[in-house]
């Protein structure tokens, strides 16, 4: 997999100059699949043409979605870029994460930017398995969400893919839309059980996200782990606990 398998994704972007820019510097990197989550600006507008120069193909084959779930349908692996330390996921620079996406067995793949003023939420850092920070300065370290893409865009072509010693076996790693599917059985059952809580469900579950993202889940696991919560969800019901 090279680097224009890679969803470049941006959630709200609100201002069509940075869109359009965006766009500009994606085909100066050969990259070509632009995903807007619920886009709060024209990015089709005179603004964002103007900005794209060369590259209105890019702006023009771009894909609006309401939600970051449908815009990551079908990928294998997540990058979400953002300031925010979390528990046992460290924050990684372009040149140590970026290769990731590029493992051949991992694509399609996404690299996912938040909003200009705010970035991602916690819930929406969720759905990805590795987090990424560009060092800046700390006199300063805000940076333009264009200026962002344009460093990652230029990391990720010089990028070489991780070497895997057993490509068909990791070729069978599961979608994220199919572990989130496991994720919200999991969390239904560990609510009715009383082993979350639904004000502490979401913290708790995080720390499932977590376990399961190191352990890279391939598709029959998934399956695996679904049969045991069906199991154990039907046990329950026959015993009149559920």
């Amino acid at each position: 997999m090279n680097a224009s398998g890679v969803k470049i994704i941006l959630v709200e972007p609100a201002g069509p100059l940075n869109v359009g820019s965006i766009a500009r510097v994606m085909k100066n990197f050969a990259l070509k699949q632009l995903v807007l989550v619920n886009p709060q600006c024209d990015y089709l507008g005179e603004e964002a043409m103007i900005m794209a120069v060369h590259a209105k193909d890019v702006l023009q084959a771009a894909v609006s979605v309401p939600t970051l779930p449908e815009a990551l349908k079908g990928c294998k692996r997540a990058i979400a870029t953002t300031a925010r330390t979390r528990d046992n996921c460290p924050l990684q620079s372009p040149r140590e994460v970026l290769p990731w996406l590029l493992e051949a067995y991992s694509q399609p793949a996404a690299l996912i930017f938040g909003r200009e003023d705010r970035g991602l939420s916690n819930e929406e850092l969720n759905y990805a398995q590795k987090f990424m920070r560009i060092p800046t300065d700390s006199g300063y370290a805000s940076l333009n969400l264009a200026s962002a893409v344009a460093i990652s865009c230029y990391e990720l072509a010089q990028s070489q893919p991780l070497t895997i010693e057993n490509n068909q076996l990791n070729s069978e790693l599961a979608p994220i839309e199919v572990v989130e599917g496991y994720y919200e059985q999991l969390e239904s059952l560990l609510l009715s059980i009383e082993y979350l809580y639904p004000h502490t469900a979401a913290r708790r579950m995080e720390k499932f996200r977590q376990l399961y993202n190191r352990a890279q889940l391939q598709t029959t696991e998934v399956a695996m782990l679904r049969g045991i919560l069906r199991q154990m969800q039907w046990a329950l019901s026959q015993s009149g606990k559920l």
